[in-house]
């Protein structure tokens, strides 16, 4: 399934009918969806208290925040995540050059490469 089979993937985005397509397309992938989540606030708490999370879809925009704060912590933590963003590349500040974006509006298709690509970068997980 394209290497998303199995993934643990954290979900930030504030577009309720879009977050449950997004869930449902993951889903269908065979990955494994954290959230999703609306708010910077619940997906830092998600972040904190979910530790084998394997990489993230971040939408920038969430209401009248921005989630520059969760793509910091998931940095912090190593985690492998994508921008799922209608903002440009030269929009997002510097320190997030490396990051890849998946620009909104997107097709099937490019957002299940997108999510793949994650799989190539997700922490190796210790088996018990």
């Amino acid at each position: 399934m394209d290497g998303i089979e199995g993934l643990k993937l954290l979900l930030v985005e504030d577009e309720y009918v879009l977050a449950l397509g997004l869930s449902d397309a993951l889903a269908d992938l065979g990955a494994v969806v954290v959230g999703p989540v609306a708010t910077v606030e619940d997906a830092l708490a998600l972040v904190e208290r979910v530790p084998e999370i394997d990489g993230a879809v971040l939408d920038v925009n969430l209401g009248r925040e921005v989630a520059y704060p969760v793509a910091d912590a998931l940095l912090a933590r190593g985690i492998p995540f994508f921008f799922a963003t209608a903002n440009e590349r030269a929009c997002l500040p510097e320190r997030f050059a490396a990051v890849p974006v998946c620009g909104k509006p997107f097709r099937v298709d490019t957002f299940r490469e997108a999510v793949a690509a994650l799989r190539g970068n997700a922490p190796a997980r210790q088996v018990a």
